[in-house]
């Protein structure tokens, strides 16, 4: 079933950024408990770092349920793939010079573009991009407690 327009924003960040548009909230939403799921055995060792590096936070903010963890191995999976990508660029650069003498582009280019594209897109979801955040109001949610929750996430406090 093909969807139309705008790609509704996750309730739980609309009620972090307060609902600005003001549109009615999904009553009806499903609300799975907002706990963070486990992190998967098969992640590669970056991508499990990355994992417990950010589901705590996202847990406490609201943002991460037992129900994202697809979502949330793909995000971490992409960010290993990037790290990867890119540290073999910083040790080898971007270009290499072919055996018949031309100059070419390492794979690793637009691998790490690729990942990175990935990896922004499932960012955006979760509000770990500086435009996503930016339209973050730390204690608007239900889940808000005391502090800037966001402020923490960001490893300010």
């Amino acid at each position: 079933m093909a969807t139309r327009g705008r790609k509704p924003t996750p309730t739980a960040i609309k009620e972090l950024e307060g609902n600005p548009g003001k549109r009615k909230i999904n009553e009806a939403e499903p609300k799975p408990e907002k706990k963070a799921p486990p992190c998967p055995k098969w992640l590669e060792p970056e991508a499990k770092k990355e994992w417990r590096r950010l589901s705590k936070q996202l847990e406490q903010i609201g943002v991460l349920t037992e129900v994202d963890q697809a979502a949330f191995a793909s995000y971490c999976q992409a960010y290993a793939r990037w790290k990867e990508a890119e540290e073999f660029i910083t040790q080898h650069g971007t270009i290499v010079k072919t055996p018949s003498g031309y100059w070419q582009q390492v794979p690793q280019v637009s691998i790490a573009q690729t990942y990175l594209k990935i990896m922004n897109k499932i960012a955006e979801q979760f509000g770990l991009t500086p435009s996503s955040r930016s339209r973050i109001i730390a204690g608007a949610g239900e889940n808000a407690g005391p502090g800037d929750d966001m402020e923490d996430l960001l490893g300010g406090n």
